[in-house]
């Protein structure tokens, strides 16, 4: 079991650059919904690499609330928001996907680099576990710098909420379950409050681009 946790973080790496290089926003909710089931597997695939069985209670509410709220109700909440707006994609982001596709492989790079250098003191179970999270902390900043769509934005900000949670990871043995429940309910009732403010932007002004609405003046 030790190489199921690398093989999920390396994938919540690779959705994170998918994440960046498309410009559907369809696909983009739903790479994010994927990320959610990985980060729902992760709690119990670093547990048994730590050779704890049977699973806790604490890892087992962990990994159900984490698919739950990111991977089944968040994105639920996005896709009917992009209903609701009517848009299909990232027309004219403020990078393009070509410059959002290097920055990205940089950034992990990056990631990667700080990683190395970064040294717990006490052993997580997979050495990709800190180079993930900063990964996805980069990309979902990403995200959210270099688009014009609010929807692709609270995206963004989906996928860096991701990477703290990762970091989270390293200390779900140390923290009180409460402290997991109440981020993942902040998170949701964020989301919720955003799709709420996506769709009466979109009523009010015919679209969701925040360049355009930076613009607007009294």
């Amino acid at each position: 079991m030790s190489g199921v946790p690398d093989l999920l973080l390396a994938l919540l790496i690779l959705v994170g650059l998918y994440m960046v290089s498309t410009s559907r926003l369809h696909a983009c909710v739903r790479a994010g919904a994927l990320q959610g089931i990985v980060l729902g597997m992760l709690p119990i695939a670093l547990q048994w690499t730590h050779g704890i069985v049977p699973l806790s209670l604490h890892v087992v509410t962990l990994s159900v609330g984490a698919i739950a709220i990111k991977a089944v109700a968040i994105p639920r909440l996005l896709l009917r928001s992009i209903r609701e707006a009517g848009v299909r994609r990232e027309v004219e982001p403020m990078v393009s996907l070509h410059g959002s596709i290097v920055g990205a492989a940089a950034l992990v790079g990056l990631a990667f680099w700080l990683g190395e250098r970064m040294v717990l003191p006490f052993p997580v179970g997979s050495r990709l576990l800190v180079p993930a999270a900063i990964s996805n902390v980069l990309l979902g900043f990403l995200i959210v710098v270099a688009r014009r769509k609010a929807i692709t934005q609270v995206v963004g900000y989906l996928a860096l909420e991701n990477g703290v949670f990762v970091f989270g990871l390293a200390l779900a043995q140390e923290q009180p379950i409460l402290v997991e429940l109440s981020v993942l309910l902040d998170v949701l009732v964020c989301v919720f409050v955003m799709g709420i403010a996506i769709h009466h932007i979109s009523r009010t002004f015919d679209h969701v681009d925040t360049d355009a609405l930076a613009s607007l003046r009294e």
